[in-house]
């Protein structure tokens, strides 16, 4: 089965210095049939404006992956990680048995524009780590690269899942198969792209339950995020 979310029905919020649209029930809103798809539990698109930016916080237990679309965003964190993260870039952070950590956006006239993912660990209480590593757009080209995953990523989740990201134009196309009772999730980030002979425009997402393979086609100046998932 696979089914298609629009980006217009997202939650939204505008906090003035934060706009973000939530794909899953976060912070004030609030959908309980959108809660998370298998162990994929937040995807937030956040644009955070010149000069501001999200003070030192707290996490426990969750893989937390940046994706930076435009614009830089400036981690902080208490492992003593004081980091830029640039577009091209994939940063995780396992925040395990606890971490203390701020994102900022220095820029005094651009907007950071990125995407906020956490997936639910397989492990619990480990320590904090982080990373953070750059995919080359060419990996990305015509194809779906492994950006994160338990082995063989870009970065190292731990969590049963893995994240793959493609650039997908005119007739170039990928697929990915995916085991029995797993599920999966497109992200699409920007262009226009089918996944499975559907149709999604940016911001769009496709939900697969039951599906053997998830096939990419017919993109047009295309971004995408794959997730292959726990049931």
């Amino acid at each position: 089965m696979l089914t298609i979310r629009k980006s217009q029905d997202r939650g939204y919020a505008d906090h003035g210095w934060l706009k973000s649209f939530h794909s899953f029930s976060f912070a004030s809103y609030h959908d309980p049939e959108f809660m998370g798809w298998g162990n994929l539990r937040v995807i937030n698109e956040d644009r955070i404006a010149p000069g501001t930016g999200f003070g030192t916080h707290g996490h426990r237990d969750m893989e937390i992956i940046s994706y930076v679309l435009s614009g830089n965003l400036a981690h902080k964190d208490n492992m003593g990680n004081v980091e830029g993260i640039p577009p091209g870039d994939v940063q995780r952070m396992s925040a395990g048995n606890g971490v203390q950590h701020s994102e900022f956006n220095h820029a005094p006239d651009e907007t950071t524009h990125f995407l906020q993912i956490w997936i639910e660990p397989n492990v619990r209480g480990i320590p904090a780590s982080y990373e953070q590593k750059t995919v080359p757009p060419v990996s990305k080209r015509g194809a779906l690269s492994r950006i994160a995953a338990p082995a063989d990523g870009v970065v190292t989740l731990h969590a049963d899942a893995a994240l793959y990201a493609g650039l997908f134009d005119g007739e170039e196309a990928a697929t990915l198969t995916i085991a029995k009772g797993r599920k999966a999730y497109v992200h699409l980030i920007r262009g226009a792209l089918q996944v499975n002979g559907q149709a999604l425009t940016t911001g769009d997402a496709a939900l697969l339950d039951n599906e053997t393979t998830v096939a990419l086609t017919h993109g047009q100046d295309a971004e995408v995020l794959v997730f292959d998932l726990a049931a």
